[in-house]
C-alpha cells in the first residue's frame, strides 16, 4: 500500500483509509465479528489510517475499533476521530457543540474508550454557528501541546473557515464528501485547500453506495439506514443516477475493473493530497475495494469517465451539511 502526506505537520498515512462509521449501523445492521475481521485485514493490507466519530452510535464504534485494535503496536495505525455531535438516547442528533470546554470533555472521554493516549487527528465533525472556529481549532492547539492530538483536521467546511482555521495553527486535512457524484468542492474549497498546503480525506467516495455497482431500483433501505434521508435514493432519482452507473460500468468493464474501483481510483487520481475513505464493513467489500489503490487513469480514462458521469449529473444532490440538518430537523 502506497503513502500519501497531508498537510504540513507530518501526518503520512496510506493512500487509502478506512472509514468505520457503517460499522456501528448508520447503513442498517452490522456484525461485530465481521467488522472486527474486517479491520484486522485493513491493518494487514497496510492500511493505516481509521476514520470514525465519537458520536457513531453514541461511542459503540470508538469501543468497536478499539477491540479491534487491542495488541496492536500503537504506531502502526493512525486515528482519525471526529467530535462535536449532541445525541440524546435512541441516537437522535440534536446540535453541535464546537465550544473548547466541550471538545477537552468529548477527548477526554474518546482516549478513554479508544485506549489510548492520543489521538492523530482531532476535527469538529461540523462547524459550530455559536463558537468562531478560531476558538474550536485554538483549543485544540491546547491539546497537540499537551501531546494528546497530533495533527488537526476540519469537516464540511467552507474555504473562507479553512483560511481561519490554519491562521491558528496549520491544519492537517480537511474531510469532506467527495465523488464522481458530489464535486462542489472542486469550485472553492479544493483550489484553498491546495493554496494553503492541506490535504483532503474523501468520505463518500461511493456516494453511499450507488456507486458501488451493486444497487438496484429493487434495492431495499432497511431500519436506521441513513440513506432514507438523501434524495438521491428517492423515487425518480434514484432511476436516474443509477442509469449514470451503468455508463460507468461500461469504462470500467474497459478498464477490467468494478464500478465500485473505478469510482475510488477517479477520487485518488485528483491528486497526490487526496486519500479516499473506504467505508467497507466486511472484508469481502474491503477486498473489493484495495485494488483500486492500484489502478492508473489516463487522460483517455479520465475523459471517458466525465462524459459518462459529468459533473453535476446526479439528481437529488445534498451535501452532507445538508443531509446532517435535515437528520436533526
Amino acid at each position: 500500500m502506497q503513502t500519501r502526506t497531508l498537510g504540513t505537520t507530518g501526518l503520512t498515512v496510506s493512500a487509502l483509509g478506512l472509514g468505520a462509521m457503517g460499522m456501528s449501523g448508520a447503513y442498517g445492521p452490522a456484525d461485530r465479528a465481521e467488522s472486527i475481521a474486517t479491520v484486522h485485514a485493513a491493518l494487514e493490507a497496510g492500511l493505516t489510517l481509521i476514520d470514525m466519530a465519537d458520536f457513531y452510535a453514541s461511542g459503540h464504534n470508538e469501543l468497536l475499533v478499539a477491540e479491534a485494535l487491542r495488541g496492536r503496536e500503537r504506531g502502526s495505525y493512525r486515528l482519525s476521530v471526529k467530535f462535536g455531535m449532541l445525541t440524546a438516547p435512541g441516537g437522535a442528533y440534536t446540535g453541535i457543540d464546537g465550544r473548547p470546554e466541550g471538545m477537552r470533555n468529548f477527548l477526554a472521554h474518546s482516549l478513554t474508550r479508544l485506549g489510548t493516549d492520543h489521538v492523530d487527528v482531532y476535527r469538529l465533525a461540523r462547524l459550530d454557528p455559536a463558537v468562531p472556529t478560531e476558538e474550536t481549532v485554538g483549543a485544540i492547539k491546547e491539546m497537540v501541546d499537551a501531546g494528546y492530538v497530533r495533527h488537526i483536521g476540519l469537516s464540511e467546511v467552507d474555504a473562507d473557515t479553512v483560511r481561519r482555521a490554519h491562521a491558528v495553527h496549520p491544519i492537517s486535512d480537511l474531510q469532506v464528501e467527495y465523488s464522481l457524484l458530489t464535486r462542489t468542492v472542486e469550485a472553492e474549497v479544493l483550489p484553498t485547500l491546495r493554496e494553503l498546503g492541506i490535504g483532503m480525506t474523501a468520505h463518500g467516495v461511493l456516494g453511499r453506495g450507488l456507486l458501488s455497482g451493486r444497487w438496484t431500483v429493487g434495492t431495499s433501505i432497511g431500519p436506521g439506514d441513513w440513506r432514507a434521508f438523501d434524495p438521491r435514493f428517492a423515487d425518480g432519482n434514484l432511476e436516474h443516477n443509477l442509469a449514470l452507473v451503468e455508463a460507468l460500468r461500461q469504462v470500467a468493464e474497459a478498464k477490467e475493473c468494478s464500478v465500485a474501483q473505478l469510482a475510488i481510483a477517479w477520487v485518488a487520481a485528483q491528486g497526490d493530497d487526496i486519500v479516499p475513505l473506504v467505508g467497507a464493513r466486511t472484508r469481502d467489500r474491503l477486498a473489493e475495494a484495495l485494488p483500486a489503490s492500484e489502478i492508473r487513469l489516463t487522460e483517455d480514462d479520465l475523459a471517458r469517465i466525465e462524459k459518462a458521469v459529468p459533473d453535476r449529473a446526479a439528481r437529488g444532490s445534498l451535501d452532507a451539511s445538508a443531509a446532517l440538518s435535515e437528520l436533526l430537523g
